[in-house]
C-alpha cells in the first residue's frame, strides 16, 4: 500500500510509488553452456553473484558437454543481478542451472517470477524446448532470446519461432549475451511484453 509524504524536491506529496521502482523478478533460462551467467553478468549493475563450479571429469557422464566442449564451469544453483531500467522498474535477475540434474532449482527460482528470458543457441536449439515446455505449462510469460555465438548458424527470428513451434504472441529477438547493451535491450523488449500482456488482459 502506498502513503504519501511531503519530500518531493519540488514541493508536491508523493507516494513511496513515485519514489521507489517497482521491483520485477525475471528469470534467465536456458539448456547448458548457452549464456545464461554471461547474460546475467553483462547486464546486472551491480557485482552479479555467481554459484559456478569447474565441471569435473566425474561430471562428464551426466552432463550433456556436446557443443560445449570447452566449457570449464556451470552453475549449480543460481545466478543473481540487479538492473534499474527507469524510475518505474528495477529488475532482479535469477539465472537458472542448465543440466538436467539442477532442474529441481527451477520450480524454487520460479516463485514469484512475472516472466522470463529463455537463452537460446542455434547450434543446439533442441535445448530451449525443455525451458519452453517449463513456462508454457506455468502459464508464465517469456521471449525467446537468440544468443549469437560466433560461428554459429544465423536464422531469423520468424525461423526460430517456427523451429520451436512458438505461439505468434511470443516475442523471438536476437542478442550477444556479451555486451551489456544487448542484454539490457532483451530486459526491455521482456517488460514491454509483460505490460503489454497485462494491459490486454
Amino acid at each position: 500500500m502506498a502513503y504519501t509524504n511531503d519530500y518531493g524536491s519540488d514541493g508536491a506529496t508523493q507516494t513511496t510509488d513515485d519514489i521507489y521502482p517497482q521491483p520485477l523478478k525475471i528469470l534467465v533460462a536456458g539448456g547448458f553452456g548457452v549464456g545464461k551467467t554471461t547474460f546475467v553478468g553483462t547486464a546486472s549493475e551491480i557485482e552479479p553473484l555467481s554459484t559456478e563450479e569447474t565441471v569435473t571429469v566425474a561430471s562428464a557422464g551426466t552432463d550433456h558437454l556436446d557443443g560445449v566442449q570447452n566449457k570449464t564451469t556451470t552453475t549449480v544453483a543460481m545466478d543473481f543481478g540487479r538492473i534499474t531500467l527507469d524510475d518505474q522498474y528495477i529488475l532482479y535477475l535469477f539465472g537458472t542451472p542448465g543440466q538436467d540434474r539442477f532442474w529441481f532449482m527451477w520450480d524454487e527460482l520460479s516463485n514469484g517470477a512475472l516472466g522470463a528470458v529463455i537463452l537460446a543457441d542455434t547450434r543446439r536449439l533442441v535445448d530451449c524446448f525443455d525451458a519452453v515446455d517449463f513456462f508454457e505449462s506455468r502459464g508464465m510469460r517469456f521471449l525467446v532470446a537468440v544468443n549469437e555465438f560466433d560461428g554459429s548458424y544465423s536464422y531469423t527470428p520468424d525461423e526460430v519461432r517456427g523451429a520451436l513451434a512458438l505461439a505468434p504472441h511470443v516475442p523471438v529477438v536476437l542478442c550477444d549475451a556479451r555486451q551489456g547493451s544487448s542484454s539490457t535491450r532483451v530486459l526491455i523488449d521482456l517488460v514491454t511484453h509483460l505490460l503489454q500482456a497485462t494491459a490486454v488482459a
